[in-house]
């Protein structure tokens, strides 16, 4: 089990739950832009939020921000450790680095020691795209060996200061490196990790990609916290952290929907009726398992795990709870008596 730490009042890390996190993609020097965009985040459900530092007019802002969201805000300082100093004054509630890149040692110190005089958390993001130069000639090009290396390298200059607040982050745009990175991670080190496959694309692929990494990990029982990359409005990033988390057992609240892939013998528009409950199902916040099955004859049965389902036949269908028939329902009817059902549970 890893270390805990935690972010303004949310515990990252020794058995806590996986939490998510997402970053604005505002400008953060615009207060309400951002403030905006981090109640949305919170709302889908982000649990710590992140924005960009790359000046001290993004600097000056955070204060400001912090002061109107509800959820704990990190800031990504990259380069001038001065920015840091700066957030840390205004009441960020922990400090993303790359201890390489941003001086001499005297100012990773000066980081440390704000942040430990506030007892902050620094999260270490090492990224393959930004690997120091020795390391990339050492291993060859970006490996999880060469990332679990750099990681060291930036925990070591903390550790110096007398600094254990850390969280720790590898990520490559390549799925394979990354998993390889963090599994190499976990066993050398107890220090929590945040999840992150990075520059995964737009929608579709980089959740696919996410979820082969980050949920692979999860499901060995890897990863304290997670943040979804996608080119993508950020919402998009909490549904999917969402969706994984459900996926690998992690998360219970809200309605699950399993549906059949369809086949030769399905006599109704079951792709249609599992869009129709996918929608439905979103203003839903029981802990149900509701089936949509194309099939009267293997319906019932392969969706005997569920809470409750309807299965399609010619003209009509049926409904079903815990795999046990309710009642025949004509075909326009299935999903109003299925919702019906719900709200009797």
């Amino acid at each position: 089990m890893t270390r805990q730490i935690l972010v303004g009042n949310v515990p990252v890390g020794g058995g806590a739950p996986v939490t998510i996190q997402s970053m604005t993609n505002t400008r953060t020097h615009d207060v309400a832009a951002t403030v905006e965009q981090i109640k949305r985040l919170a709302t889908a459900g982000c649990q710590i939020i992140r924005v960009a530092v790359p000046d001290q007019a993004a600097a000056r802002a955070v204060g400001e921000i912090r002061a109107q969201i509800s959820i704990p805000l990190v800031v990504d300082i990259h380069f001038d450790y001065r920015l840091a100093l700066t957030c840390i004054d205004a009441g960020c509630d922990a400090v993303r680095i790359n201890p390489g890149n941003i001086g001499g040692e005297d100012r990773v110190k000066a980081v440390a020691e704000a942040c430990k005089a506030k007892g902050l958390p620094i999260r270490i993001g090492v990224n393959g795209g930004s690997l120091e130069k020795p390391l990339l000639a050492k291993y060859g090009g970006v490996t999880p060996e060469a990332l679990v290396e750099s990681a060291f390298g930036h925990i070591a200059l903390l550790e110096k200061y007398d600094f254990h607040d850390i969280c720790i982050s590898l990520k490559s745009s390549s799925v394979p490196v990354t998993m390889a990175a963090y599994q190499l991670m976990s066993m050398e080190s107890d220090y929590p990790l945040h999840l992150g496959v990075t520059e995964t694309g737009t929608l579709r692929m980089g959740t696919l990609k996410s979820a082969i990494g980050i949920g692979g990990l999860l499901a060995l029982g890897i990863g304290d916290t997670m943040r979804v990359s996608l080119s993508a409005d950020p919402v998009e990033e909490v549904l999917a952290a969402k969706d994984i988390l459900k996926a690998a057992g992690l998360r219970k609240d809200g309605p699950d929907l399993i549906s059949c892939p369809t086949c030769g013998r399905t006599r109704i528009d079951l792709i249609g009726l599992a869009g129709e409950v996918e929608e439905r199902l979103k203003g839903l916040d029981k802990p149900l398992t509701v089936a949509v099955m194309g099939c009267v004859v293997n319906g019932p049965g392969e969706a005997a795990a569920a809470d409750v389902g309807i299965a399609g036949g010619d003209g009509e269908g049926l409904l079903f709870r815990k795999g046990e028939i309710v009642k025949k329902v004509p075909q326009d009817r299935l999903v109003d008596e299925l919702f019906a059902l719900i709200e009797q549970m």
